[in-house]
């Protein structure tokens, strides 16, 4: 059986709206998820030649998924959080079908994946529907979107810019508005700093709230999956249709689903917002930080707090990162070195050469710098710290000057993010256009588990107008 909707014929250069008010319309039967998906298909043909998102483009697989769906809700069917919503992926993650790239030549090689990973499952149970993968830097170590092997991924709002890493066709598709609502990987800020630097939210969850089964590993104590999207209520629908536990993830919670939604609209009152100070005041560009001060204000945050031995944690979680990267890829160092990316290369080559001792030290440290840190949290409910310390880099940048010292991009652009997700804590990246430029971005920073927090704080900032997310304007 077919929709018994009319389709449409010029909707493929309507403007694309939110995942919500597209569930919404597929749900009313106003559209048809068809024409929802093939209008994303369009914009993805239209715009992904200067962009480069993409690396593999799904739309027989979709357009079959999308007369599932209309047929199921012609027929009665129940609404779903998510009809019709079409989203793409990380190509890290499992899409049956395909090998899973992760970024790399050599896995492109791999047996196809046998099916689909389990949050690409639990957003088609939603009624999203996937129509395809997404570029990233090789094997996720990457914070420039940049890669060697299939190109790089463009910033839509400056194409001569970098998008970001690792998730930079993430945030890039999303910010060109060919899709709502993609899923980035975050080990040391690979969602956050494309949501920064492409002007779109991003979620980083806790550590272990959403699963990771399915998906090309790079620190497994480390990895995090997660949506980035152009709204606050797009991330927390997509955010809920993805919690539960999870046998085949390891380290994913037992904990029951806690949706967001129901208290995405509630304000900000009787929260505790306070400003990270001292390593997260210093060593980036000043309109870095005069983004969280206007953040702040917006929030009527006037409370300073310190994370202790911030510092330290970067480095400690830099140790960890090439120690447990180059143990993942050391048959390949051996047999295939000549098919890496050099740069990622060379930084696995160290990680397998660092003695022992200095990482069980890190990890050591890792322990007491969570009991610190929560701690904190004692006393405050979220945190607020930069994204980044710059605007996006044009591509191919290798350098840049960072209170006056000449720093390379790609070791430096985490300098906020890493100390964060060290600890595995929840964040909400909320991109701020302090002017005409390019787009900075704000880490909303809550408790473990609490990420309903930290994202009720990020809409109360997109409902008073500081915190935005437009679309790029591309030909």
């Amino acid at each position: 059986m077919r929709s018994k909707l009319r389709r449409a014929s010029r909707h493929e250069r309507a403007p694309p709206l939110s995942a919500a008010a597209l569930a919404d319309a597929v749900n009313r039967r106003q559209r048809s998820a068809r024409d929802v998906v093939t209008e994303a298909l369009a914009r993805i043909g239209r715009h992904d030649p200067s962009v480069n998102a993409f690396t593999d483009v799904l739309g027989g697989r979709a357009l079959a998924q999308a007369d599932a769906l209309d047929d199921a809700l012609d027929g009665g069917g129940p609404p779903k959080p998510l009809a019709g919503v079409p989203f793409a992926v990380k190509n890290l993650i499992d899409i049956a079908g395909l090998p899973t790239r992760a970024g790399s030549k050599i896995n492109r090689e791999r047996p196809p994946a046998s099916r689909d990973g389990t949050l690409v499952r639990r957003l088609e149970a939603a009624g999203a529907i996937l129509v395809g993968a997404l570029n990233m830097g090789e094997y996720a170590y990457d914070f420039t979107g940049e890669n060697v092997h299939d190109g790089d991924a463009h910033n839509p709002h400056a194409l001569d810019h970098m998008t970001g890493g690792s998730s930079g066709g993430s945030g890039a598709a999303v910010a060109a508005g060919m899709v709502p609502l993609t899923l980035g990987s975050d080990t040391n800020g690979s969602i956050r700093v494309p949501a920064a630097f492409c002007g779109c939210f991003g979620l980083k969850p806790t550590y272990g709230r959403l699963s990771r089964a399915g998906s090309f590993p790079f620190v497994g104590s480390l990895d995090h999956l997660g949506p980035m999207t152009r709204s606050v209520s797009d991330l927390a629908l997509a955010y809920d249709a993805m919690q539960g536990p999870d046998p085949d993830d390891p380290v994913a919670t037992t904990r029951p689903p806690e949706p967001a939604m129901p208290a995405l609209e509630t304000g900000i009152d009787g929260l505790r917002i306070a400003v990270a100070g001292g390593y997260f005041a210093r060593g980036g560009d000043p309109e870095v930080f005069a983004a969280v001060a206007r953040v702040a204000e917006a929030l009527g945050a006037r409370r300073t707090v310190e994370l202790p031995e911030a510092a330290r944690a970067r480095a400690a979680a830099y140790l960890i990162t090439a120690a447990e990267g180059a143990t993942l890829h050391l048959d390949r160092l051996r047999t295939r070195p000549q098919d890496f990316d050099p740069a990622v290369r060379d930084r696995l080559i160290a990680g397998a050469m660092l003695p022992a001792p200095h990482v069980e030290r890190a990890q050591r440290f890792r322990r007491w710098y969570r009991a610190r840190v929560l701690e904190v949290f004692d006393t405050v409910d979220v945190i607020l710290a930069p994204t980044t310390p710059c605007r996006a880099p044009k591509g191919g940048q290798t350098h840049f000057v960072l209170d006056g010292v000449t720093l390379p991009v790609r070791a430096n652009i985490g300098v906020f993010t890493q100390p964060i997700s060290f600890i595995g804590l929840p964040v909400v990246a909320a991109p701020v256009w302090l002017d005409d430029g390019l787009p900075l971005g704000v880490q909303v920073i809550a408790a473990p588990w609490r990420e309903d927090l930290a994202l009720r704080v990020a809409r109360h900032l997109e409902r008073t107008g500081i915190c935005t997310a437009p679309i790029a304007e591309l030909a």
